[in-house]
């Protein structure tokens, strides 16, 4: 939908909109777009109102939308949080029944679909709707819906990708996926890293790991590797040599700690695509691992202890905790000592 309201303008505008899915940072980025392309050419706040579905009557909404615009081409006429209609009276007062009267808010809203005004973009956002309302069915059939899930696992990166493009910057898929261990999945969150390090690099320029480490957090793709396998291999010498090379400063141990438990949570699902009959390479792409990984991961798995992963994935989580507040200790030294910890012996075994 931003793309295609970036490269079609007013063109891609519909009289109706609905927007669904309970991923807040997309929905109201597409929100914005549609306000931002529909006030094109018009005097802004004069041609808008702004509704939430329970306070607000849908008659109320409708008589908006079919109100002339002053000045400008359209109106635009947001409702948000119209699942409320599916719950409770739209208007309260003489409900006969409060599930009836939702339906029939929800059901006017159809009716208005079927004939909307042509001056206007009435956008409906809703975190979740039962999927045979009329509305719902409408939006599919007339393709006016907006789907805003959170992003899978794995999707991250090619999300970054799409909108480094978007602005310009090319980004490199390995470079995305480091981006994405280190800051995590939260779309705000990659959306601010991706600004600053696309105004670090400067208009058309390639996002590079050299950016990354520059302005996020100075933990490189391979270094990373390397110090999971020092981990694995319960190395402390090793592990604390490769600690003192990524010179972790102040502010960077959080993203460090998020390519760590990446790192974790690749291992997990390896360890179970292989548990389940599958390769070390189909396992290692399943898990989203580095291809020249596999082997060297199929080996390492073999050798750590019963309930190693687990352990680590709970001691990722209560680091997590302790940096952002739970502990009184420096937030290098909680960091060093979850790796301490990682490196100590585990129960002997081979299950995971």
């Amino acid at each position: 939908m931003l793309d295609e309201l970036e490269a079609r303008g007013e063109e891609a505008l519909r009289p109706i909109f609905l927007v669904t899915g309970e991923e807040g940072f997309l929905v109201d980025e597409v929100v914005r777009k549609l306000q931002k392309v529909c006030s094109i050419g018009g005097l802004a706040g004069f041609n808008e109102d702004r509704f939430m579905a329970g306070e607000a009557h849908v008659d109320t909404v409708l008589a908006s939308a079919r109100s002339v615009p002053m000045m400008a081409k359209r109106r635009f006429v947001l409702v948000r949080s119209v699942e409320r209609w599916e719950s409770r009276s739209d208007d309260g007062e003489g409900a006969t029944s409060k599930a009836s009267k939702a339906a029939s808010a929800l059901d006017r809203l159809a009716a208005y679909a079927a004939d909307p005004a042509p001056t206007a973009v009435l956008v409906l956002v809703a975190s979740k709707l039962h999927a045979q309302r009329k509305i719902v069915t409408a939006a599919k059939k007339g393709g006016f819906i907006v789907q805003c899930d959170p992003l899978k696992r794995g999707e991250p990166a090619p999300w970054l990708m799409a909108r480094a493009k978007r602005v310009g910057n090319p980004l490199p898929r390995d470079v995305a996926e480091h981006i994405a261990d280190l800051v995590g999945s939260d779309l705000g969150a990659l959306a601010d890293a991706l600004e600053r390090l696309s105004l670090f690099v400067g208009p058309g320029a390639t996002i590079t790991e050299d950016a990354v480490s520059a302005m996020i957090a100075p933990v490189r793709n391979a270094a990373m590797w390397t110090l999971t396998d020092a981990i694995c291999a319960r190395d402390l010498v090793k592990t604390l040599r490769v600690m003192g090379e990524l010179e972790i400063g102040r502010g960077a141990e959080l993203p460090t700690l998020g390519a760590i438990a990446s790192s974790v949570r690749k291992m997990v699902h390896f360890a179970d695509h292989i548990a389940a009959g599958n390769n070390a390479q189909a396992a290692a792409e399943a898990a989203g691992l580095p291809p020249f990984k596999a082997r060297d991961m199929e080996r390492a798995f073999k050798n750590l202890p019963k309930g190693t992963l687990g352990r680590w994935m709970e001691l990722c989580a209560q680091t997590d905790v302790d940096l952002k507040g739970g502990a009184r200790r420096g937030s290098k030294a909680v960091l060093e000592g979850m790796i301490l910890s990682m490196c100590a012996a585990s129960p002997s075994g081979r299950a995971h």
